[in-house]
């Protein structure tokens, strides 16, 4: 059993906990939440008390404490890198809620300081864990498709309308607009799927400015391997997350956590349904797995360094074709 303490008690960090213990499911056997550090301990000391968790406002001092094997950081995107670094240094795994870093060179310091320390770096991409997504990956890794000429995705989420609010709003913690929040869920499934990104160019409109969060993102991508891709976004307008994949002998497309729809050459239409998971329980049991703890020896985290890097190299380039205009090449890793 891993024990884990929670850094940031806002919705999402609430979402981990509930994830594995809260009261309307089974608990993991895999991971617990033990400890909650949060600035105001008024506001989460019932729900610390309903799912078992010492309370404070001191990072430190949770780094400091032999009893916690791991820590999940659900706090403001700028803060991410020095907190996975001071947990690195700590001999802490840390899970960092997505983005790992606003920013490809401290996503290099946050991995390089969890490799110096030999800790398991994780982050929260909960749609890898989506059987729609699970499905998508092996067709595509089948060679079904065969060869993969370009790949689409959408996302769009009206929850800007009442969900992103504070820090989420302000343009240093979310410099990529909707796809730092959201949007690097689909980006992160095309850098799994088909490696680094090599160029981008994004056009951004802006309806109306933060809070109300009106605006839609186009960019498209070229792949180091021959490969086009096309990423759009609509804040704020109903939930809708497609990744479509294209090859020269058939396409593969997933709505939504739970339909996938294969079109193969000469083939009738194959519609597949999935059961509903909880992701994030998922996620956070494939990162107990990889930490190891008692007679489970440690597994393998699904997200290797290239693919962590790979995609902050790409948003970085995003944010660069946004501010510009032009098309901005990724940085290598």
């Amino acid at each position: 059993m891993i024990r884990a303490a929670v850094i940031g008690l806002g919705r999402w960090g609430r979402n981990h906990v509930r994830s594995v213990q809260g009261p309307e499911r089974a608990p993991s056997d895999q991971v617990r939440f033990t400890r909650a550090v949060v600035q105001t301990p008024e506001k989460s000391r019932a729900f610390c008390d309903e799912h078992g968790l010492a309370l404070g406002t001191d990072f430190v001092s949770v780094l400091a404490d032999p009893s916690i094997d791991a820590v999940v950081l659900a706090t403001p995107n700028s803060q991410h890198c020095a907190q996975v670094v001071a947990c690195a240094q700590a001999g802490k795994a840390v899970l960092s809620e997505k983005p790992l870093a606003l920013t490809l060179d401290d996503a290099r310091r946050a991995v390089a300081a969890c490799e110096a320390a030999g800790v398991v770096l994780g982050v929260g991409q909960d749609k890898r864990h989506w059987p729609s997504m699970r499905a998508l990956a092996d067709v595509v890794a089948s060679g079904d498709l065969g060869p993969l000429l370009h790949v689409e995705g959408h996302f769009s989420n009206e929850n800007a309308k009442s969900l992103h609010t504070g820090w989420r709003e302000i343009p240093s913690e979310a410099p990529g607009a909707s796809l730092t929040a959201t949007g690097i869920h689909v980006l992160d499934a095309f850098v799994a799927m088909f490696g680094p990104v090599e160029r981008a160019s994004a056009q951004f409109i802006s309806y109306a400015p933060p809070p109300q969060s009106l605006d839609a993102l186009a960019i498209t991508f070229a792949f180091a391997r021959p490969l086009s891709g096309v990423l759009c976004g609509v804040r704020a307008t109903p939930l809708y997350w497609r990744v479509h994949v294209f090859g020269r002998d058939g396409s593969a497309e997933v709505l939504g956590e739970r339909e996938l729809v294969v079109r193969r050459s000469g083939q009738p239409i194959q519609h597949r349904a999935f059961e509903s998971v909880n992701a994030m329980r998922l996620q956070l049991e494939a990162f107990a797995q990889a930490i190891g703890s008692g007679d489970r020896a440690p597994g393998a985290w699904p997200i290797p360094r290239e693919q962590l890097l790979g995609t902050i190299a790409a948003v970085d380039a995003v944010v660069g074709s946004m501010r510009t205009g032009a098309p901005v090449r990724a940085a290598a890793l």
